[in-house]
C-alpha cells in the first residue's frame, strides 16, 4: 500500500473564485509546486478532490471542468510533477440531492483508495476549509492540514492550521 497527498483544488491548488472554469482565471497558489514535488520526492501519490457545485448549478459544464483540469496537469507537468488523479463531486445537495461524494462525506477519498490501493492511515488531506478535514478524517486519515492564507481560521480538527504550504513539510 502507498501514501497518498490529497488536495483540495479551490484555496489550496489555485486561489479562491467562485465557481471558476476558466484558465484565464487560474492563479496558482505560492508553494504548491514545491510542496507537491516534496511529497512526489517521498513516493506519494497526489490526489485531487474537489467539490465543483458549479456543475449542478449550470454555471459551467464537466467538459469546462474536464478542460480546465488538464490545462493544470499541464501546468503541474511543465514543472516535472504529474498528478496522479483528480476526483471531482458535480453534485449540491440542494440541486441535485444527497449524495456520498461531496466533502466532508469520504466518498472521493474512499474511491481513490480502493482505485490506488492507498493506505488512508498514512495519508495527508490538505484543504482550505473545515469540510475538507472533515472528509479527510471521515475517510480514516490521521493527518490533516488546515491551509489559511489570511489567518483568520483559529479552530479547526485539523492536526494544523498553515498560513504557507511550506509549513507543512518544513
Amino acid at each position: 500500500m502507498k501514501k497518498a497527498l490529497f488536495l483540495d483544488r479551490d484555496g489550496v491548488i489555485n486561489k479562491e473564485i467562485n465557481y471558476l472554469y476558466k484558465k484565464e482565471d487560474f492563479v496558482f497558489i505560492d508553494g504548491i509546486f514545491d510542496l507537491v514535488r516534496h511529497y512526489k520526492d517521498l513516493d506519494y501519490y497526489v490526489i485531487i478532490v474537489t467539490n465543483q457545485s458549479g456543475i449542478a448549478r449550470k454555471y459551467y459544464t464537466e467538459k469546462d471542468f474536464n478542460l480546465l483540469t488538464a490545462w493544470m496537469k499541464s501546468e503541474f507537468l511543465k514543472e516535472e510533477i504529474v498528478i496522479d488523479d483528480v476526483y471531482f463531486c458535480p453534485h449540491h445537495p440542494a440541486i441535485s440531492g444527497k449524495c456520498i461524494c461531496r466533502k466532508p462525506e469520504p466518498g472521493m477519498l474512499l474511491e481513490a483508495a480502493k482505485m490506488y490501493d492507498i493506505d488512508l492511515k498514512q495519508s495527508i488531506m490538505v484543504g482550505d476549509k473545515e469540510r475538507d478535514i472533515k472528509a479527510g478524517l471521515n475517510a480514516g486519515l490521521q493527518e490533516t492540514y488546515l491551509f489559511d492564507a489570511n489567518e483568520t481560521i483559529r479552530v479547526s480538527k485539523a492536526t494544523k492550521i498553515v498560513s504557507k504550504l511550506e509549513e507543512i513539510w518544513k
